[in-house]
């Protein structure tokens, strides 16, 4: 009776063939992720070192295989779908390139002035207007020019400024604001204003970096995707 081993103290793992350092060093890659080929070989050990009197279920095996195919299957998707990406930041980039000397309108109240030249803008109201007043402004928030426009329609409606003081003397050149009011029904309102800017070149950038970026004279970048219009000079 003394030769009777108790086998409830006995570590099933102790007996185990299975070598974890093998088991290790084989199913690990040089970037530390599990790939198809090392899914495989974890797969045949598993099934080479089962218990026999607890045999690996089918169903178990099955599930193992199709949730791999499935992370593999949405890594390839992920794959693709930068692939596509980097094809349409191209294409815009592309399209971008034709803008370079073009006026474009951007969603921002202030525009630059060159020297000797003219800026422009477009105000918006979803109502009638009546008594258009608009305002130029320099840096400091120095009135340069009112502009009186009238009774306008709803709608965008078209802002030319001259370059000039209320003097009639030519403004020097850089960066102005444009402001306007209106009565609208029978409350004096602020209006929605966008500037009109040139574009001196395009930065091409992948599509997580923001993608194409004009460069515009005197304001700096904007997104492609933020323009709202495209003008002839």
């Amino acid at each position: 009776m003394s030769n009777v081993i108790n086998n409830n103290n006995v570590d099933p793992l102790a007996n185990s063939r299975w070598n974890t350092d093998d088991t290790a060093s084989s199913t690990t890659n040089n970037n530390g992720s599990l790939n198809q080929t090392d899914f495989l070989s974890l797969l045949t050990k598993q099934l080479a070192y089962q218990d026999p009197f607890k045999p690996v279920d089918n169903d178990q095996m099955i599930s193992q295989m199709a949730s791999f195919a499935t992370v593999n299957g949405i890594n390839s998707m992920s794959d693709q779908v930068g692939s596509l990406n980097e094809v349409m930041t191209s294409s815009q980039a592309l399209q971008a390139s034709t803008l370079v000397g073009q006026k474009v309108l951007v969603p921002t109240d202030t525009g630059y002035l060159p020297s000797g030249g003219t800026m422009s803008g477009m105000l918006t109201s979803s109502d009638p207007m009546q008594d258009v007043v608009v305002r130029v402004e320099d840096e400091n928030g120095q009135l340069i020019k009112t502009i009186n426009m009238g009774d306008l329609p709803a709608g965008n409606s078209r802002i030319e400024w001259d370059g000039t003081n209320n003097a009639g003397t030519p403004a020097a050149a850089g960066n102005y604001t444009i402001k306007a009011q209106a009565l609208v029904g029978n409350t004096r309102t602020d209006l929605s204003v966008a500037a009109y800017a040139n574009v001196e070149s395009v930065t091409l950038g992948s599509a997580s970096s923001g993608g194409v970026v004009l460069n515009l004279k005197g304001l700096g970048g904007i997104k492609l995707s933020d323009v709202l219009e495209v003008a002839k000079t």
